[in-house]
This record gives C-alpha cells, structure tokens and sequence, in this order.
C-alpha cells in the first residue's frame, strides 16, 4: 500500500514545480501562443511513440511539449472571450479534488465533497439573492447549465399543458415555444438544440442588446392562451454587457403562464455587488437561473452553475433513479445537472467564497468593473477609435474607424503578444473586444494594455503611410 501512494510523489513534485514555472512567468509573458496545435500535436505523437516512461519524466515531457502552445488566459492582460483566472485558493482545491478523485454523482457515496458542493451551492444562493431552498447543480459551463435549467422549464411547461416528455419524448406532443432576445448568446440555442426544441423566435432589441419587453408583450400575445411558452432573459450582453429588464420581463412572461430563464454566464454576479445590483432588478422572480464559476468567480475550468427555483421540477427533468444506485429521498448531484459521473467541480467553488468572504466577491466584480471603464477611457482617446457600448459591466466593444482599420488593429494587437483582445463583429461592424475577467488585473495591465493597442493603432496606420513597421514581438 505504502509503495502505491509513494508513486505519486514524484510526480506531484514535478506537477508543482512546472506549475509554479507557469504562474511566476504569466506577469512578463507574451499572451498568445507561440506553437500551433499540429506543431505540439506532432511532438506529442513522436513521444507516444517511445518506450513507456516514468511518471516524473511524463509530466516533464508534458510541461515541455505544451508549454509553447498554452495561450496565457490566466494572465492580467488577457481580455477575450470572458474567461476568468484562477484564484489561489481555488487552484489548491482543484488539485485535492483531483487528487481525492471522487465521482460525485451520489451524496450517500460521496458526503465528503456533496456536501462541500451543497454548501456552496447554498452560498451561491444567498450571494445573488436567488430564492432560498432552489436547487443548485454544478455543471460543466453555461452552456449544460442552460440545459439542465430549460430541461426543467421544458418538464414545468408541457406538464403544465397535459404532456409527459419525460415518458412520451416530443413527437407528438404540443410544440414548446421558446423567446429570446435578437442579441442572446449562442449557448442558449445550443441548449435548446440538445433539448430537441428547435431555433428559438427573436424578440427586437435595443441599441445595447437589452430585449424591448413591449417586442416581448407583443410576441407573448401572438400565440394561443396556453401555449408551453419559455422566455429566456440575458443577464449581461457579450458585446455590451447589458442587461435585460429582468423583473418586468419576467412579470410579464409569468402573466402568460410562461417559464423565465435568466442566462447570466458572467453578468449574474453583478447580483453579489450592492453597487451593481440595479442592474439585475427582479433576478429573483425567475425561475432559473444559469453562470459560470470560472469566469467572473474565478475558479479553475470547467464549472458552470444551474438553479433552479423549485428542485421538484429538475428532479423530474434530469433525476435518475436504478437498484444499483445509492439513492436517497433528498436531491442527489446526479438529478441536477445532466452527467451522471462527474468530478467535484463544486468544491472550488466553496474554495473561492471562503476566501473571498461575501465582501470580497463584491470587491472583486467592482474591480473587474472598474478596469473595464478605465480601459474605455484610455482606448476612447486613441486615434480615430470609438466606443460603442455603454460600459455599465465588464465589457468594452472598440471601433477604429472602418471595419478593414478595426480589422487590423485587431490583428496587430494579437501580433504584438502584450495583451489578446478579441476581434468580432457587433451591431453590424467589425469591434475589438475587451472583456474583463481575471481578478488578478490592475491598474499597471490596463495602462500596458492600453499602451499596445495604442502601438497596433500606430503599426496600422504607419504602414498604410508606408513609414511603419509591425509591432514588435
């Protein structure tokens, strides 16, 4: 027994050491990758292709082999695709929870990190003022966390209208309606998709992506009274980080006897912050509610959040129960998200809250806040560059001009390795994208970051000149 757990210490001490390596040089590194996937996946077949090593000398030939190829998300300059760092404390819970390897499918089997999860998840609750008593399952991103939380709202709706899906499927049986706002995130239709309930219908928008409830009354009474009707609501918009009326929406939607869901990924937490919080007015009054830990929390990937507001109706939707199970009459983590078998991705969660205490989950989306402004500010003043959202959360959408210079600039700032920003297209033009996740940025990487931009700005334009060159490496 001895000799077995001895087998892991050498490779644990090369895993911490290569670790360490990566977080001390994310500070100075250049952000974007420096291999291409078939350049590492070449070296990684080469190695497969040798004689079986030691478990040290593997997680050396890994660290070597991926580390030109790892992207520096975790850094404080990494502004794209809303992906959040890892917290200290959430990283050394990651590692116990890999290390204790249990399959938390199952209180009973697993009450060591059940209930740490159900704590969490109690925690969570509180923390965005969500209905006391719902039920919380920790999935693995927003996108299943969508679908366990519309699985139960498709369960709640055709019950509500004579139909067992779970016994009869959906052949046959009325057709669910599904309203989203014309801006909505793509993980929304994902999960509709897996859910087998088709293209949601779009409901007009304003200038920031926040759905127009006299659109949504409007659409809400174009159906048949009785109609299986869903309405799901955005809570912070990925170009603008705008929000959707929630309380009036979901006041609204609940008088046609519809299910609301509030897609919050990252913009739920602005429910945390008491100086945020208007912009999530009526959060509660929906029915569930789905996020992502490892953005705006900052816990390590993968861990999404669904919540739904009375258990019952997720039991029934995603709940499974067999002889060889251990079951047991209160909710088990299998009957809320939609594994069965699973690592504790919760435990990190609670690693998070208990460092950061409920103030300093505040503190942290007020400073993701702040940075977010202050890097509008300083890209506002650039050359021929505009801002095009109202910076109310964590996102900032740039324009330079036409979309052939925002293009470029784009291009030049990835090139220039400081900082990743995104490039995409939002109300019809081409926009840099900056969204403000890591709670390790400050005040030095936002003026750094505005510093390379400013440089992709004069790299472009000096070349259309004729007089510049690239920026450099």
């Amino acid at each position: 027994m001895g000799a077995a757990a001895d087998a892991y210490d050498e490779a644990l001490r090369a895993a911490a050491e290569h670790a360490r390596s990566w977080l001390h040089e994310l500070p100075d590194r250049r952000v974007p990758p420096a291999a291409t996937a078939d350049e590492v996946r070449a070296r990684a077949l080469e190695l497969l292709s040798q004689p079986p090593a030691g478990a040290a000398q593997v997680v050396d030939e890994l660290a070597a082999l991926a580390e030109p190829g790892l992207m520096a998300i975790n850094s404080g300059r990494f502004f794209g695709w809303v992906m959040g760092g890892v917290l200290p404390a959430s990283l050394g819970a990651d590692w116990l929870v890999s290390s204790w390897d249990q399959n938390t499918g199952m209180r009973a089997a697993t009450p060591g990190v059940a209930g740490v999860e159900e704590a969490a998840g109690e925690w969570l609750v509180h923390l965005l003022g969500l209905p006391a008593g719902s039920a919380v399952g920790f999935s693995t991103g927003a996108t299943t966390a969508n679908t366990s939380c519309l699985a139960a709202g498709r369960h709640a709706v055709l019950t509500g209208a004579g139909w067992a899906v779970e016994e009869e499927g959906l052949a046959g049986g009325p057709r669910v309606r599904v309203l989203v706002g014309a801006d909505s995130h793509v993980s929304v239709d994902l999960a509709l998709r897996y859910l087998g309930l088709g293209r949601p219908e779009q409901v007009a928008v304003d200038d920031q992506g926040r759905l127009r409830t006299d659109a949504l009354a409007r659409a809400l009474d174009g159906a048949p009274a009785g109609t299986p009707t869903i309405v799901c609501l955005q809570a912070g918009n990925l170009h603008s980080g705008a929000f959707d009326p929630l309380g009036d929406a979901a006041d609204l939607a609940h008088r046609h006897g519809a299910w609301v869901h509030v897609d919050g990924a990252f913009g739920l937490w602005a429910a945390a912050s008491p100086a945020l919080a208007h912009l999530v007015g009526g959060l509660d009054r929906a029915d569930s509610w789905a996020t992502d830990a490892h953005k705006t929390l900052n816990v390590p990937y993968d861990c999404g959040v669904a919540v739904v507001r009375d258990p019952a109706l997720m039991r029934a939707a995603l709940g499974v129960r067999t002889s060889y199970l251990l079951s047991s009459d209160v909710t088990d983590p299998v009957d809320v998200t939609v594994e069965m078998s699973r690592r504790a991705r919760g435990v990190p969660v609670w690693a998070a809250l208990r460092s950061l205490g409920q103030a300093g989950v505040a503190a942290l989306v007020d400073r993701l806040v702040e940075h977010a402004q202050a890097l509008a500010r300083g890209l506002a003043g650039l050359d021929g560059a505009a801002v095009l959202n109202d910076v109310v959360y964590t996102q900032v959408c740039v324009s330079f001009g036409s979309d052939e210079r925002t293009a470029a600039v784009t291009a030049a700032v990835i090139s220039d390795g400081t900082v990743w920003m995104s490039g995409s297209r939002w109300a019809g033009r081409a926009v840099l994208r900056v969204s403000v996740s890591n709670w390790s940025t400050d005040a030095a990487d936002v003026e750094a970051s505005v510093d390379a931009v400013r440089r992709a700005v004069a790299a472009v334009d000096g070349r259309r000149r004729g007089t510049g060159t690239p920026p450099a490496p």
